[in-house]
């Protein structure tokens, strides 16, 4: 097995996507800062805090969804989230036995297993909203999208998918600062980051975002976001 990771901020600004490899799983996550949070908890420190009750809560045993829900749960009671008014985070994580390979997603960051076949889990609640210019209205709520904030039923929220292990090559997890060279520039296919050198996939990224800095070819709120991918290779 070899777990390769690669991760970069947007140009001028510290990354608020985090990577936590564990013995049996690998969780990526992304940070969003709320607009009224404290000074000192922005969407990194929602994404850390996050990623340490995940590591110390997966288990091979308990569904993924009891897992981030509690996390969450946990969260709130250590540092009193209140919910709709704190940071939160989107979050991916994959876990492997000997048998088989789960995966969870929550919000827009995808997960995609190769082998016999490429398939691709990805929570498109939030892009399906995006025209709404309200689009805050719909977070944690029925018929809008989920992500990891002060509500512990966002873990149950989340879309899993398991598969034999027998039948998976690899698995990416990324934040959508790397799922946009596929799903919004087509930069590559789900295929190509299989097998590309990862720094490579960030880069291309870049380049493409600075060749269209006035979002015209591809609009979207910002040149750049933070970049997080890691790779899982069971046959490597």
């Amino acid at each position: 097995m070899k777990i390769e990771t690669a991760e970069q901020g947007a140009p001028g600004r510290v990354t608020e996507d985090r990577i936590r490899v564990l013995p049996n799983a690998v969780v990526v996550l992304d940070g969003v800062t709320s607009r009224t949070r404290p000074p000192d908890r922005n969407g990194g420190w929602y994404a850390t805090k996050l990623a340490d009750e995940l590591a110390r809560l997966i288990n091979d045993a308990d569904p993924l969804t009891d897992i981030l829900s509690r996390s969450i749960s946990h969260l709130v009671e250590e540092h009193g989230l209140v919910a709709g008014d704190s940071p939160s985070s989107t979050a991916a994580v994959v876990r492997w036995n000997d048998d088989t390979v789960d995966a969870l997603v929550l919000c827009d960051t995808p997960v995609v297993a190769f082998g016999r076949s490429t398939r691709v889990l990805e929570d498109t609640r939030l892009e399906d909203l995006r025209p709404d210019p309200d689009i805050l209205r719909w977070k944690n709520r029925t018929g809008g999208y989920w992500v990891a904030e002060a509500d512990p039923e966002a873990g149950h929220q989340a879309l899993t998918a398991s598969w034999p292990r027998a039948e998976v090559t690899s698995v990416i997890a990324l934040t959508d600062g790397v799922s946009c060279g596929v799903s919004q520039y087509g930069l590559f296919g789900w295929e190509a980051l299989a097998e590309m050198p990862l720094g490579e996939v960030l880069d291309r990224i870049r380049e493409a975002e600075r060749g269209d800095s006035e979002h015209k070819r591809w609009p979207r709120f910002k040149t750049h976001d933070d970049q997080a991918i890691a790779r899982i290779s069971f046959t490597a």
